[in-house]
């Protein structure tokens, strides 16, 4: 059962810290990455589907992407997927290729930047956190109901405040990452 309680948490930390790389790639640094447009989709024939399932996105150059669809009928709504997404970006469309440059940044801009990082990464250590708390009530739970003895619930919730220091140094890792990334030119 402890073990149980443990690979939960685990599993359940490493969702929260993927959740904020995931969050943090979408924040845009000025420098072009083709990640930036995963979150974007497209209307395909009336579904809304994901742009790299409807066109092969690839890096121009660092502060360009482009956009191949695979079909030619997609290129106008690809561009106005883009052009209507929420990063401000405005595509050209040059024959086949729809390219998506990336503006500079303004220092002002860089430095709300990093405060939007920061609360995202906040948000993360906070989810860590409740997920502590929440096996930490199932350890207590365990012991009221005599399942397992009060050392294994300490020791249990030794090793769960371990993975919690473990992903919370994570998280900062990410974080100081990302905060280089948008305070360099």
């Amino acid at each position: 059962m402890i073990a149980e309680i443990k690979s939960n948490t685990v599993t359940k930390m490493q969702k929260s810290v993927e959740a904020l790389r995931v969050n943090l790639a979408k924040v845009r640094t000025g420098r072009a990455h083709v990640g930036l447009l995963d979150h974007i989709n497209v209307d395909y024939y009336g579904a809304p589907t994901a742009i790299n399932q409807v066109a092969n996105v690839t890096l121009i150059d660092s502060r360009t992407i482009g956009v191949q669809a695979w079909e030619k009928t997609m290129i106008s709504k690809i561009e106005k997927a883009i052009r209507d997404g929420d990063l401000g970006l405005n595509p050209s469309t040059n024959g086949d290729v729809i390219r998506v440059p990336m503006p500079a940044l303004t220092e002002e801009r860089r430095k709300d930047l990093t405060k939007v990082v920061r609360n995202e990464a906040d948000d993360a250590k906070v989810a860590v956190r409740n997920i502590r708390r929440d096996a930490n009530e199932q350890l207590k739970r365990l012991v009221k109901d005599k399942e397992i003895s009060e050392d294994d619930e300490r020791r249990a919730a030794d090793d769960v405040q371990k993975l919690t220091d473990k992903y919370v140094i994570e998280i900062d890792k990410l974080l100081a990452e990302k905060e280089k990334e948008l305070m360099t030119m």
